[in-house]
């Protein structure tokens, strides 16, 4: 078993896209299936779904490419963990990460849920920074 189920997926998803697999198998924990929402809002990921094997619980997801046949890129260029078990990383609503302009998401676990950056600066919240995603 995994201690830190967020870099865990985090992985899986960065080893997936690198070979171009549509498809990762990640174990489902409240924090993934939270992760997996945002990626969905944010269109990073096509669609999650859960499943059970087994009786294990995964999520399923869908990886987004951009183009066609050799040339497909994968919509998730890089995922980088930030707060980590032995180092947590905390940010209050005037100190949230820009990432690359915006053009990127940092993914924040509040009190209200997980959410973007974006968002959590629109609620006047802070929290924990999970990880950065462009």
């Amino acid at each position: 078993m995994v201690n830190d189920v967020v870099s865990d997926m985090l992985t899986r998803i960065r080893n997936a896209g690198k070979v171009k697999h549509h498809l990762v198998q990640v174990p489902l924990t409240k924090m993934t299936l939270a992760i997996s929402v945002v990626l969905k809002e944010e269109n990073f990921i096509e669609d999650f779904q859960e499943f059970s094997e087994d009786n294990k619980n995964f999520l399923l997801l869908l990886l987004k490419y951009k183009g066609k046949g050799r040339n497909q890129k994968p919509a998730i260029t890089m995922l980088k963990r930030i707060s980590k078990p032995g180092l947590r990383v905390y940010a209050g609503v005037k100190d949230l990460p820009v990432v690359l302009g915006n053009f990127g998401i940092a993914v924040v676990s509040t009190s209200q849920g997980v959410m973007t950056n974006i968002k959590a600066a629109k609620l006047g919240i802070g929290g924990e920074i999970l990880c950065y995603v462009w």
